[in-house]
Parts: C-alpha cells; structure tokens; sequence
C-alpha cells in the first residue's frame, strides 16, 4: 500500500468515533487494544490488521456499506456483499418482507432504504399514497419527501407542526449518525420546504398524553390518526439487506381502526416501487 494511503483509514476511523462521542481510551477499551496504537492508527503511523478494522468498526457501530469503505481504505478486500434485492440470493428476504407487507393488513406498511425510498409497500397504503400527486412519484417515491412537501401528505395533515418536528428529527439524526451524504442531501431539501398555506396544521397542540407523536391526516374515508413502528433485518451480513426497514403504521384510535377495516380494496397508483419483493 502506498504510505499517502496511510493515513486514510485512520482519519476515517477517527471521523467515526468523534461521530460517536468516544475518547480514544472509550474506543480502545471497547475493542480490547491500546490507546497507543489507536492512536498510531488515527494518525497513520500503523497500519490497522484486517481484524482490527472489522473491531473497531463493529465497536463504532459503522454501518456495512461504510465499514466496507474502512477495509479499502486500508487496503483490504471488502468484507459484506452487497446484493441487488431482486436477486436470487435475497429470494428469501423478500419474501419475508412481503409476508410482512401482507400480514399487517387493514394497515398500511412499507418498506424504504437508507435514505427513505419506498421499495414496496401494502394495498393499505393506498389510503395514504392516493392523496400524494403524481409529481412527487413520476421518479420514485421518497417517504420524506411525501411527508413534508406541501403537495403531499403535509396538505392534508392535521397536526403538521408535530409531523415536520419529529420527522426532521429523525432525519437529521440518521444522518448523523451514518455520516451519510445522501441523508444530508435530503433534510437540507426538505427542511426547506414551505408550510402549507392552512394556519390549523400549524397550530395543532401536541397531546401530552400520547404515548407516540402519531400522525393524523385527512383521507377521502375520514380522518386518521396513526403511529409506526420500525423493524429491521438482525444481524444482517450483507449491504442491502442492512438498508432496508420496514415501516408498519397501526390506528392509534378505535375510529381509525375502524375505517381502515372497512375501506374497500383499489387499486393504488405506482410510486416508483425498486426491488420488486
């Protein structure tokens, strides 16, 4: 390896743990080496083993696509594949996500990657993504983008205000927390969209009582009042399959459960669904 190659990996690992809030003597701790040599490491006196890369990594928690970009930087192979969805390989994983998908009808759920693109998502999501235009689909649909712009789902949302504080939140902890361009790219974006022109959405008060923020919206079959869960893929070991989520939504209220019960299936416009699960 060439030595101006050195220091990369070094300055990299170093990002990640101030990222993460930890003293040298935290992370060393962590990964059962010396605060010597991670120091020797951070400024490009020593080259990292292999080993010492993945440890640091996993003690980091750095995500795999980037703990990938940690190896080359040393000047290792990559450790975790990184497998198109529609592959054969992954034939399993999507069929559990599809089970899913399925399985939590009457509700809407779907499923995004890294930086919140739908993949795919259930028939009663319908009831939410037929009040979004066109326009914010023709390229493929983005869950914040759906959320916060003014002609999506934040036009016909009740308690706006509450909505666009938990979800720029979310977002700008993502990113971070991964250090990901791409999911500074997008809260840049959205943060910046306009309210929409109904003062009411604004002005909702958060009910202090609630046990989650929900999410509370006006559809064609009466006005729902929702909150999500988020699950994952354990111990992924590969790429892909360590971007995806599946977001589940459930009636936070007897009348929301109601109507989502009793809306009659239809079909629900493309919104650019990847992945073909």
């Amino acid at each position: 390896m060439d030595n101006d190659d050195l220091p990369r990996v070094g300055v990299l690992l170093r990002d990640w743990r101030q990222r993460r809030k930890l003293s040298q003597l935290d992370l060393a701790l962590k990964a059962d080496t010396s605060t010597r040599h991670l120091s020797c490491v951070e400024t490009g006196r020593a080259r990292p083993s292999r080993d010492m890369v993945l440890r640091l990594a996993e003690n980091l928690e750095v995500p795999l696509r980037e703990r990938n970009s940690l190896l080359l930087a040393a000047g290792y192979a990559p450790a975790y594949r990184e497998s198109p969805l529609g592959s054969d390989r992954m034939a399993m994983a999507r069929r559990a996500l599809r089970t899913m998908l399925t399985n939590h009808e009457p509700y809407p759920s779907v499923v995004i990657d890294q930086v919140w693109d739908v993949i795919d998502y259930n028939v009663a999501m319908s009831v939410l993504l037929n009040t979004v235009p066109p326009h914010l689909t023709d390229t493929g649909a983005n869950v914040m983008r759906l959320i916060l712009h003014p002609d999506g789902l934040a036009a016909h949302c009740l308690n706006f205000a509450e909505v666009r504080a938990n979800a720029l939140a979310r977002l700008a902890h993502q990113a971070g927390a991964t250090g990901h361009r791409g999911l500074k790219a997008l809260y840049e974006e959205v943060s910046a969209y306009p309210a929409p022109p109904d003062p009411d959405q604004l002005s909702a008060p958060v009910d202090p009582t609630g046990f989650v923020a929900p999410l509370r919206v006006r559809t064609p079959y009466g006005n729902l009042s929702l909150f999500s869960m988020v699950a994952t893929f354990g111990a992924p070991a590969d790429v892909t399959l360590s971007e995806l989520a599946v977001e589940t939504f459930f009636p936070a209220d007897e009348e929301t459960a109601r109507i989502l019960r009793d809306v009659p299936a239809a079909p629900t416009r493309d919104p650019g669904r990847r992945g073909n699960p």
